[in-house]
């Protein structure tokens, strides 16, 4: 069972910036997900999936690729959102491990969005694929 993290007042604000990000630019087949990083000291990189029949990025790697980009040492927290901002979508098992080989400590949040919660990336269960339907089993044992 992974390990619930408090969900802190900037977690819920970055839920909001990944939403937002969705909601204004999550208009078509090519973009159907957002993600919203925030970096240790407190900046939030945004990003959008890039889609296409033969496959594509999702919006994890962009916003890595963005961090890297902005000279980024640290990310801390991560959320993606589906469904232009009304789902949060549990990272895929290629980001997973691609994320966690840059930034081992990192937190990802996950679940419901009425009820989300944070958990270590590490500790989530390996996902095949972006399914805004397939939540970890952890979060939703964590509620009993």
């Amino acid at each position: 069972m992974g390990t619930l993290m408090t969900m802190r007042d900037t977690d819920r604000a970055l839920v909001q910036a990944a939403s937002a990000v969705a909601k204004l630019r999550c208009r078509s087949v090519a973009h159907t997900l957002a993600t919203a990083a925030r970096t240790a000291d407190g900046r939030v990189i945004s990003a959008v999936n890039v889609a296409r029949a033969a496959g594509g990025a999702c919006p994890e790697v962009v916003a890595l690729a963005t961090a890297a980009t902005q000279g980024v040492g640290e990310l801390e927290t991560i959320v993606t959102v589906g469904d232009r901002g009304r789902n949060l979508v549990t990272p895929c098992d290629a980001c997973s491990h691609l994320l966690l080989d840059h930034f081992p400590a990192l937190r990802v949040i996950v679940g419901p969005p009425e009820n989300p919660k944070v958990l270590p990336l590490a500790d989530l269960p390996q996902q095949a694929n972006h399914d805004p339907n397939n939540l970890p089993d952890v979060v939703a044992s964590a509620d009993t």
